[in-house]
């Protein structure tokens, strides 16, 4: 069934088009989100070149997770400017107050002569490598491109960044840097998996590299053997995303800090005993930080290291995986759990959500910013 003209003359009135060529200027300048809301199997053409592709029946589902904040320009398009009109009108009326639909769709921007970007030939060892995630709905051939041009820091290679190292790289991730200044201790291997014993001794980062080059060796590791500085802030800046694997509350607040002052999304991890936490914080204004959750630094009595209270050491294994997990939605714009902290009690087996509250106070993000 078509699209009646009464319903398209309503919505054209409350939706403003704005054509290609300035839409390309804006977007080069940094002031305006292009989002494709074709089908996949209207992309073999091309697409608008560093588009975000959203099909059009997830848009309203994923729009946060692109666009958390409801003032932030946002350009739609289709094959020729009707469907992104729609599109445009249900993102206002979800509360979005700055989007418009490129007039004339992509054939405007073909047109144009504007850059574009062809979807790249897949190799057989990507076919075959990333099959089971081709097949689904959520990822496909565009999900997994989209994973392969991502870049994901892991600061920690320790029990929480060996599940998280393996599941990131084992699903493609092109790049993946590693954070971590310490050496191999026998104790480490009853939970660090991806450490051998002939290693005890040698840096984690080494063998971290070791063991994602063994496993996929399409990915590129950048390894930063060196402990976690405010020197490092740049580095955070290149990543899309950083995942907290460390295990003191001074580099986790430290994590915060640069995450938060370059609006770079973090997923948080925690381990004790038979316990477990993670939360992913998207690090904008709206929402609250680790430090938010965690103002002072407690005690060595009341947070002691895994080296003075153990660890069973199939817990990081557990919740690394959750990490690796929302690390990859958070990557696809898939729905996460965002502002929630997820505890776990591995004796009973039993999870706990808690919403986490922005503190107007946050050293981090609220009036009190250091």
């Amino acid at each position: 069934m078509g699209i009646s003209q009464e319903l398209l003359q309503k919505v054209k009135l409350s939706v403003s088009n704005i054509d290609a060529i300035k839409a390309a200027e804006q977007a080069f300048q940094g002031s305006l989100t292009v989002i494709d809301i074709r089908e996949q199997s209207e992309l073999s053409g091309g697409t608008v070149k560093d588009a975000i592709h959203i099909p059009r029946g997830f848009l309203e589902l994923k729009i946060e997770s692109i666009a958390p904040s409801q003032s932030e320009r946002l350009a739609i398009y289709c094959a020729g400017g009707t469907r992104s009109l729609l599109a445009a009108k249900a993102l206002q009326d979800m509360g979005y107050q700055n989007v418009v639909s490129i007039e004339g769709g992509f054939k405007a921007w073909k047109d144009a002569g504007l850059p574009i970007d062809y979807p790249k030939t897949l190799t057989q060892d990507f076919e075959e490598r990333y099959a089971r995630h081709l097949t689904l709905q959520d990822i496909g051939e565009t999900g997994q491109l989209t994973l392969s041009q991502s870049k994901v820091l892991v600061i920690g290679a320790g029990g929480l960044g060996s599940p998280v190292l393996s599941y990131l790289a084992a699903a493609g991730v092109g790049t993946i840097g590693i954070f971590d200044h310490d050496t191999i201790d026998r104790s480490n291997l009853q939970r660090q998996t991806i450490h051998r014993d002939y290693e005890v001794g040698y840096a984690k980062v080494l063998s971290a590299e070791r063991f994602i080059r063994e496993l996929n060796p399409n990915v590129k590791v950048v390894s930063y053997q060196q402990r976690l500085s405010e020197q490092h802030a740049s580095i955070v800046q290149e990543y899309d995303a950083v995942v907290d694997c460390t295990d003191n509350f001074a580099t986790r607040f430290l994590i915060s800090k640069m995450c938060s002052d370059s609006g770079t999304p973090h997923v948080h991890g925690a381990v004790f005993r038979f316990e477990g936490e993670c939360a992913v914080f998207s690090e904008s204004e709206e929402t609250a930080c680790y430090r938010c959750l965690h103002r002072d630094e407690p005690s060595k009595e009341e947070s002691p290291s895994c080296s003075e209270a153990g660890v069973l050491g199939v817990l990081p294994g557990i919740i690394g995986s959750i990490q690796a997990l929302e690390t990859i939605k958070l990557l696809l714009g898939l729905p996460r759990g965002n502002q929630t902290l997820n505890l776990f009690d591995g004796k009973s087996l039993r999870w706990t959500k808690i919403q986490l509250n922005k503190d107007p106070d946050c050293p981090n993000c609220g009036s009190k910013k250091l």
